[in-house]
């Protein structure tokens, strides 16, 4: 009986796989416990630490409140009546600042955070104010600063002169105000 080569590798495959199953089987024998057995005798000689015994609970007598005629300490004897609080007058001066306005970069800055540091003249006459990140802008008569809604009414070699609008009672009202040049010496 004559095997085509396609049939003879169909019979020596499950033979092999058989041979190669066979040797790992046998690799898997049962492995010395020698060492196992010395870390657990090295482990038991080693010197326990002694643990304090657990504490004994101490015992409290107990007590017996008898005072029942007496008054309950956990009762308030004084009763808190609620006062109604006046509710302040609202002032309403007409002012309000302009919702509508776009802000301007100088009004993120609250007034005592920023520095008037000077003036220049450059076809009219521009204050300079530093913020307290380093940068230092330009402003002019009209423009606005601070959180208040200060707008700037005049430039002066010494100051720049604002007036601001502030929340007052439930209302606003005008404040003037200036910046000063800080001299550094």
């Amino acid at each position: 009986m004559r095997l085509k080569n396609n049939q003879t590798h169909k019979l020596l495959a499950p033979s092999a796989v058989v041979a190669i199953a066979t040797l790992m089987l046998s690799a898997c024998g049962e492995p010395p416990k020698e060492d196992l057995a010395a870390y657990a005798e090295r482990v038991q000689a080693q010197h326990q630490p002694d643990i304090p015994p657990i504490p004994s609970m101490q015992t409290f007598e107990k007590f017996n409140y008898a005072a029942f005629n007496l008054r309950d300490p956990f009762v308030p004897t004084v009763i808190d009546v609620p006062v109604e609080e006046e509710e302040p007058e609202l002032f309403d001066s007409g002012v309000q600042p302009d919702s509508n306005r776009r802000k301007e970069a100088l009004e993120a800055y609250d007034l005592r955070d920023l520095q008037f540091t000077g003036t220049i003249e450059q076809e009219r006459i521009w204050g300079l104010v530093r913020t307290p990140d380093g940068v230092i802008h330009r402003v002019q008569t009209g423009n606005y600063l601070g959180t208040n809604h200060g707008k700037i009414l005049a430039i002066t070699d010494t100051a720049l002169q604002l007036l601001e609008i502030v929340p007052e009672g439930g209302g606003y009202i005008e404040r003037e105000t200036a910046l000063s040049v800080i001299e550094v010496r």
